[in-house]
């Protein structure tokens, strides 16, 4: 016997309330039910229906996208392409498997005590998650990220200043991501992607091109990130340690000079240039005067006689 449901019976089953049920039937997204007499009687389709819906939101579509793909459904065009498409996307992105940590093993690893304020701070930014019915165990989406943090905690770095820096890396981050799915958009989805919704040959096509591009962004990132951290972090010891020649040699002449100045003036310098420019500043500052003084030298009298 096929199931039959009132609305009120719907919604439980679905888990949607009775207005959003209604609310569906008048944007056209779900079919109106059966009228029985009296009452409207909905059936496993449109359950189905329902769930599908659900779905398609969780996983980030607005209702007028969700409509466009039933609606092409319903007139005979298949949504197995597109779905797969979607399942696609929405699949990991790493090959990191999540894990799970107790609060004992969190205090071990961040000073011996567990700090409420951290451990909330990491489940608002997703480095931890709750788990249903337990309050001494959290779930680690990335024992990567959190072992980073780990190790900074254990080499000084306060919590609250790796929470900020997360904080900042993921918004930088996030810009990159997006730059790079409007590129790829732009230069290879767009002809898979043209029309809405795609034929399923072209979403077919599409998560292919995902799976293809997918490491990519990683590759990339990876590879710029290490020439970039090899650039800075060059320039910031030269900066830190007076370094001037690629053997790693300590300029002893720009020490003494630095050491023979007041702590007024290269305070002055400092705020006029930046830490890192102190010394290039007053190496410049003293050429300068060198050059003036030999051209003065020269012009003189006594040196024209």
């Amino acid at each position: 016997m096929v199931p039959e449901y009132r609305i009120e019976d719907l919604a439980h089953a679905s888990g949607a309330t009775v207005r959003t049920i209604r609310s569906y039937q008048d944007r056209g997204l779900l079919p109106a039910p059966e009228r029985r007499g009296r009452a409207n009687v909905y059936g496993p389709a449109h359950l189905g229906r329902l769930r599908q819906i659900a779905d398609l939101l969780d996983r980030g579509y607005t209702l007028a996208s969700i409509k466009e793909l039933l609606d092409a459904w319903d007139t005979g065009r298949g949504l197995g392409g597109v779905l797969g498409l979607v399942a696609e996307v929405h699949g990991p992105w790493t090959d990191e498997r999540a894990g799970r940590i107790s609060r004992a093993q969190l205090a071990e690893k961040f000073g011996g005590e567990a700090d409420e304020h951290a451990i909330t701070e990491a489940i608002e930014l997703g480095v931890l998650e709750r788990l249903p019915g337990s309050n001494e165990e959290f779930a680690v989406p990335s024992p990567q990220e959190l072992a980073v943090a780990a190790e900074l905690y254990a080499a000084g770095v306060p919590l609250s200043a790796i929470a900020g820096q997360l904080r900042e890396l993921r918004g930088q981050v996030e810009q990159i991501a997006c730059r790079f799915l409007e590129f790829t958009t732009e230069h290879v989805f767009a002809r898979y992607l043209g029309h809405r919704p795609p034929t399923d040959a072209d979403a077919d096509d599409a998560a292919s091109m995902v799976r293809r591009l997918r490491p990519l962004a990683q590759q990339t990132v990876d590879v710029e990130l290490a020439r970039a951290m090899r650039m800075f972090a060059t320039r910031h010891l030269e900066d830190h340690l007076a370094v001037d020649a690629p053997g790693g040699a300590v300029s002893a002449a720009r020490n003494e000079v630095s050491m023979s100045l007041p702590v007024s003036i290269i305070d002055a310098v400092e705020r006029l240039v930046g830490p890192g420019g102190v010394g290039a500043f007053i190496a410049a500052a003293s050429e300068r005067e060198v050059n003036k003084r030999t051209l003065d030298a020269l012009a003189s009298p006594t040196h024209r006689d």
